[in-house]
């Protein structure tokens, strides 16, 4: 829903767990987002959660881009518990390329439900949520972002909505004049 609430925007998107990579690099191709969205898989990329490589990635993508305004969401369900990049370097190189991050931190208060595998497939499993609270707030403020706890889904819906409205830019398009010529009927009915 926030894609195609920014028709007018370049959007990637970077996946990341033990390590980060680019899923889909910068388009205008909304439709190419989607599916990439629509493909991701909770694990595709290991199961931990490296923050600072993820931004890293994201900071080479957008760095060098003309955008008047270039921004991250970082959304994570974890702490920082993998890669080599740690993430407070990775927000001062966003910074210094004047890349803002908002960032969310997503799952509920308490314990969760999360998959592992079994003798039998995939159990549930009952763990505590660990967001590291403070190291999104500390990326968020070193990059003028904002950082946001969302709950449950209504909540990230909400979120979306606000670094929407935080994120609009007045788009200025040169108009092309079309004459309608009205007088062309008449010189067709004229007989003299």
């Amino acid at each position: 829903k926030f894609v195609e609430k920014r028709p007018n925007d370049q959007i990637g998107v970077v996946v990341f767990g033990v390590e980060a990579f680019t899923q889909c690099p910068l388009t205008l191709d909304h439709g190419i987002v989607a599916t990439f969205l629509d493909g991701l898989e909770i694990g595709m990329a290991g199961d931990s959660t490296a923050i600072g490589s993820a931004l890293g990635t994201a900071v080479r993508r957008l760095k060098d881009s003309q955008a008047k305004s270039k921004i991250v969401v970082l959304l994570t369900d974890g702490r920082s518990n993998a890669g080599s990049l740690l993430p407070q370097s990775a927000a001062e190189a966003a910074a210094a390329f004047g890349i803002k991050v908002y960032t969310i931190g997503a799952g509920t208060r308490g314990k969760a439900p999360f998959l592992q595998q079994g003798l039998f497939g995939a159990q549930p499993v009952y763990q505590d949520v660990e967001i590291d609270d403070q190291t999104l707030q500390a990326i968020a403020n070193t990059t003028d972002g904002a950082y946001f706890r969302a709950e449950d889904e209504k909540a990230l819906d909400s979120i979306y909505d606000t670094i929407d409205a935080l994120e609009k830019t007045e788009i200025k398009i040169d108009g092309i004049n079309v004459n309608n010529e009205k007088y062309v009927m008449y010189l067709l009915l004229d007989d003299s």
